[in-house]
């Protein structure tokens, strides 16, 4: 009990440093108790206590005010917002990749400023740059730019969480110049490396939303997750199952020791060790981030507790532990994470005990013996244990997750047990997939369905709770006040759980009737039973899925929602698949695609890039490394920005046929199914002021009845180009020109093309104002009311054809 004393005084010695700045001279009253010795000789183990705690909390608070940064010249926060530097440092985390954009964190050594003169600096900062820069850990960078003190984002106080890491800098799309490569820590670089292979081979074989769940799940790596997805795991309290943090490995502890009891009993303390090296293998492919060795250590902290048999003592380590990690770094006290380790851990101790003696208890579950009586004696303690150990860690955490986040959900338990069914499937077969990769194909491509299967019912399960209403709310502010009362009602919760003697009675009656029916079950092998019904059930859930996902001998066009570009899926009725653009973000348009063309096919017939700006080329990057491409096709119209560079890189590194069309070009696509090309002009480019736009692909796709006229980004100067050319204009549906601008679709294209329905692919509340009121006025007026689609309201379009008719399908 002392280290509990001595280091909840540390702990609130950190805080009490926050508030206030105590001088020297107050160490002093640490003497006081030693004082009192000759005066109260009996209790001086009492007095010598007291005396160490005093000298914790006023060594917290020192240790606090020692911690905050210094403002000199030899500080690189003291360059913030003075103008242009130069400056030289090392890539000191792996960088992260989110949307168009890539950011890691470089811990400077040189500064160079216009005054002259460099100066020897320490300090980090964080650096956006373009997605495709090819940055890595341990690459020595010298970079011109502006440093700017990190500002609010979306009331999201960013400057505190870059100092909590030690990080009080910013820039964005600076100058770099790589000066050398390979200078970090050798085996950080190894693990990266493995880590890269092992999230390149996941996205490989699995589709989205999938891959990037199995990448959070597997790797830590949570950057490629749609926003949507994310939403749906913290709106039902499931986050956690995403984030390799101390609430994910509290929960990993209970499933793995409650399944290492269930095989091999407690004999040896086999559970123990298993856990202890299931959380730091976790640890290390995740590359040991600071997070996660966190949990890491307070569940090594709490196992070891249990290992020696004094399980009493594993809050005492927790709070030797939570001194120690502030005393190195005092400023993790107000992290999200460390708080949610460590009271996920709390919970796990104080609480998951009463959960699980309390159910086995009512469930009649042996306790002390290696192995229950019958499988369903051991299928219910597998239940009840997980079940214990995941209300433990959303009771213990809850009102923090409220007071960071603003969201309490109301279905967190039931989310995260049906998610828990599959997690550990999730964990295996995603695993095996990662290592196994493409180099045995016929083992990934099997792995890669069970994996599927798992993940689908993952997702699903979330989903399914986040669809319910009033699943969630959100709360505009919550106090500390009410954080406090929160836990003091929930130790009296603790102190009365025993005493719920009419649950245990209802309990008690479900336990007679799941006796009598596990004792009508127990005359059918219980194993054989077993690995049958849940290889019919894998079995039957990849048939249907491949039944449902077959050609169904219509034409398929969708209009995928991808936000500010544009990307168009077409598949054919013998089931060739055509994408036109990828859209501005690769994990969307990755997320869509999974969505529409099955899992297991892998090849896109042809991918056609209308024009080379960032709204049209970024998606199809990613699409071209994760698909089998067959043939692209470009405008012929060229850029030297860095994205189309790397476009260019990885068609030559794939060995994709590329080839320049122009108009005249018409390409069969079977069953009497025609894509003409009606532009750009085969003799020269037009010359207009926007020529990059002005000279995009413009494609008309045709069967029978039902016809198609792709617009990409072309002005009223190349429609009108278009119209005294005599093209073949007249389209059943029209994609319209450049997300609405008030640039386009003229009223005499309108007249000439004489559309039936109009599809616009558009982002909500984007910083252009697209589409313009007048455009869409103009639409109303040629198709009808009703018949005006906008991605940014109905989702994904989807246009659905026999080549006599037409259905419109939309994904809002």
């Amino acid at each position: 009990m002392t280290l509990l004393y001595l280091g909840s005084a540390w702990v609130s010695g950190i805080w009490l440093g926050s508030k206030l700045r105590l001088p020297l001279v107050l160490f002093s009253l640490a003497a006081i108790p030693l004082c009192l010795l000759p005066f109260m000789p009996s209790h001086r183990r009492c007095l010598l206590l007291c005396c160490l705690c005093l000298l914790a909390l006023l060594g917290g608070a020192l240790r606090f005010q020692m911690s905050l940064p210094q403002f000199n010249q030899g500080q690189l926060q003291f360059y913030n917002d003075k103008g242009v530097i130069e400056l030289l440092g090392v890539v000191h985390t792996e960088p992260e990749i989110k949307g168009n954009s890539t950011m890691f964190q470089l811990a400077a050594s040189e500064i160079r400023t216009d005054a002259g003169g460099s100066n020897r600096v320490k300090g980090k900062a964080v650096v956006v740059c373009n997605r495709y820069s090819g940055y890595h850990y341990g690459d020595v960078l010298k970079i011109t730019g502006v440093l700017e003190t990190p500002a609010e984002v979306n009331e999201f106080d960013y400057k505190s969480y870059l100092a909590q890491q030690g990080v009080h800098s910013f820039m964005s799309y600076p100058q770099i110049e790589v000066v050398t490569t390979g200078k970090g820590f050798k085996p950080l670089l190894w693990i990266y490396s493995v880590r890269k292979h092992l999230s390149q081979n996941l996205s490989r074989a699995l589709p989205e939303p999938q891959a990037s769940l199995a990448q959070a799940i597997l790797l830590g790596l949570r950057n490629n997750i749609p926003q949507c997805i994310d939403e749906a795991f913290s709106r039902t309290g499931t986050a956690h199952l995403l984030a390799i943090s101390g609430l994910h490995l509290s929960i990993i502890i209970g499933i793995v020791t409650s399944a290492s009891i269930w095989l091999f009993g407690r004999h040896r303390y086999i559970y123990i060790w298993l856990a202890l090296m299931t959380i730091w293998i976790y640890a290390l492919i995740t590359a040991v981030r600071p997070p996660i060795v966190r949990g890491a250590i307070m569940g090594s902290l709490f196992l070891i507790a249990e290992y020696l048999g004094r399980p009493g003592s594993a809050i005492t380590a927790l709070a030797f532990a939570a001194a120690a990690m502030t005393g190195l770094n005092p400023q993790i006290l107000w992290n999200a994470s460390f708080q949610l380790s460590f009271l996920a851990m709390t919970g796990l101790v104080i609480l998951a005990p009463y959960f699980q003696t309390f159910g086995r208890g009512k469930l009649s579950i042996p306790a002390n013996k290696s192995r229950a009586t019958s499988s369903l004696s051991r299928i219910a303690s597998f239940i009840v244990d997980s079940l214990a150990v995941s209300l433990a860690a959303i009771m213990a955490t809850c009102p923090v997750i409220a007071y960071h986040f603003g969201i309490i959900s109301f279905v967190g338990l039931p989310a995260t047990f049906f998610a828990l069914l599959s997690l550990p499937g999730v964990i295996v077969s995603a695993g095996l997939v990662s290592i196994f990769g493409p180099t045995i194909p016929i083992l990934s491509q099997l792995l890669s369905w069970i994996a599927w299967c798992f993940l689908t019912f993952f997702v699903s399960a979330v989903q399914m709770y986040n669809a319910i209403p009033f699943s969630y709310t959100s709360l505009a502010q919550v106090h500390i006040w009410q954080v406090l009362v929160y836990y003091v009602l929930l130790a009296a919760f603790v102190m009365a759980i025993k005493h719920r003697k009419k649950v245990a009675a209802v309990v008690s009656r479900a336990v007679l009737r799941i006796k009598a029916l596990g004792n009508q079950l127990m005359q059918v092998p219980t194993i054989f039973m077993k690995w049958v019904t849940i290889c019919l059930f894998l079995g039957n859930a990849i048939i249907w899925t491949m039944v449902a996902t077959m050609p169904d001998n219509k034409l398929h066009v969708s209009v995928l929602d991808v936000g500010q570009g544009d990307a168009i899926l077409i598949q054919t009725p013998n089931g060739q698949n055509i994408l036109i653009d990828g859209g501005p973000d690769p994990e969307t348009i990755k997320l869509q695609l999974g969505r529409k063309i099955p899992f297991w096919h892998k090849k896109i017939d042809l991918v056609v890039l209308t024009q080379p700006q960032a709204d049209h080329l970024t998606g199809l990057i990613e699409v071209v490394q994760k698909y089998e491409i067959t043939n692209i096709l470009e405008s012929g119209i060229s850029s030297d920005t860095v994205t189309y560079q790397e476009w260019l890189k990885t068609i030559r590194s794939k060995g994709i046929k590329r080839e320049i069309i122009h108009a005249g070009q018409e390409i069969a696509i079977g069953d009497n199914i025609t894509l003409k090309i009606l532009h750009p002009p085969s003799a020269k480019a037009l010359e207009t002021a926007n020529p990059i736009d002005d000279n995009g692909v413009v494609l008309r796709l045709s069967w029978n009845k039902i016809s198609f006229l792709f617009t990409a980004d072309i002005s009223k100067e190349t429609e009108w180009f278009l119209i005294t050319q005599r093209k073949d204009l007249q389209s059943t549906v029209l994609k319209v020109a450049h997300h609405g601008s008030k640039t386009a679709t003229s009223t005499e294209f309108l007249s000439v093309v004489d559309p039936e329905v109009a599809v616009i692919s558009v982002a909500a509340n984007n910083r252009f104002g697209h589409p313009h009121r007048e455009i869409l006025d103009r639409l109303a007026t040629k198709v009808g009311d009703g018949r005006v689609f906008l991605t940014s309201e109905h989702g994904t379009v989807e246009f659905i054809s026999d080549g006599e008719h037409l259905w419109v399908k939309c994904g809002k």
